[in-house]
């Protein structure tokens, strides 16, 4: 079974890629975090931060298209092709109320007419790379979801993630793991599972219900834990001076990334709402985190944690 690093907002860009999977490798595609590709058929800076392949080098990468106009894709795919990316990911699953309110991401899923337009028009043309796509059950039910397979089983989708919520879940209503049943039995595309598979013990449990199950991807989980995927594959749980050397790595990255420490701040508070988890008795310290504007109160508090918090057990379920 393969296992994917799902694309998070402000979490998962090249620094983190980059130290998890030379950390612990394992994970076998980082989907980048989505960018909107516009009609100048120019990448912004901030998107080439990211894109760039030296940035990547080495670190199995899917860029992943947030767009509802195929033209807009193809240009961009395109492009990606030209640096040597081979799957380019089309998002689908976006709940964000500024995307779906243009008609995006998971606002596409509410109109047929436009999202068949867009596949149509992107799988059209002869793109020297694979097309994969993520997508949620439906904006306002469930029971949207066979039409849209119905859909997709009409276009030779490279891969097909199904994260089982409804756009109006967000990520706050837990995942319907029963939903998955039809996808892996009806789609004509290979399928990958996403939602909730937060601790190993919920990976197990999904892939005993579902054991031919291609793939799965990883989110919150994997930031909590970073050796997820490895004990997923029989390793070891992190211990405890790994976890710290991972995490002064990931914030010294940013440091470099960013040119600012207080920059890097930001970020790492952003990470240790689900590294938390992983300690005992440290939500103690979530306001404090959460306050931290400077730098050295920031590493102060980060000493604490490590200094007076033990490691939970590792079966203990993460809590967000």
């Amino acid at each position: 079974m393969y296992i994917y690093a799902a694309p998070m907002e402000g979490l998962t860009d090249h620094v983190f890629r980059n130290l998890h999977h030379r950390c612990f490798p394992g994970v076998d595609k980082y989907f980048m975090p989505f960018f909107s590709p516009v009609s100048d058929g120019r990448f912004t800076p901030r998107s080439l931060r990211d894109l760039e392949p030296q940035v990547n080098e080495g670190v199995p990468v899917v860029p992943q298209l947030l767009t509802r106009q195929p033209e807009d894709f193809l240009w961009a795919a395109r492009a990606l092709g030209d640096m040597g990316y081979t799957e380019i990911n089309l998002n689908l699953g976006c709940p964000s109320g500024t995307v779906v309110g243009k008609g995006k991401g998971s606002g596409l899923l509410s109109d047929l007419v436009g999202l068949e337009r867009l596949l149509e028009g992107i799988f059209a043309p002869s793109l020297p790379l694979h097309i994969s796509v993520k997508t949620r059950l439906g904006r306002y039910d469930a029971e949207e979801f066979p039409q849209l397979l119905e859909l997709f089983n009409r276009y030779p989708i490279f891969e097909l993630t199904v994260h089982c919520r409804i756009r109006d879940d967000f990520y706050r209503q837990p995942a319907q793991p029963d939903r998955f049943a039809l996808p892996l039995a009806e789609s004509k595309n290979p399928v990958c599972y996403n939602g909730d598979l937060t601790s190993l013990e919920r990976v197990q449990d999904f892939t005993r219900r579902y054991p031919t199950t291609p793939a799965v991807m990883l989110g919150r989980g994997l930031i909590a834990d970073p050796s997820l995927v490895r004990r997923c594959r029989g390793g070891t749980p992190v211990e405890r001076e790994e976890l710290r050397e991972y995490l002064t790595q990931l914030y010294e990255g940013y440091c470099s990334d960013f040119g600012s420490r207080r920059n890097a701040l930001s970020r790492m508070k952003e990470v240790w709402f689900y590294q938390l988890s992983l300690f005992e008795g440290a939500e103690k310290y979530q306001k404090d985190l959460r306050k931290a504007t400077d730098p050295t109160q920031y590493e102060g508090i980060v000493s604490r944690i490590f200094a007076e918090c033990p490691l939970r057990p590792a079966g203990a379920q993460p809590v967000w």
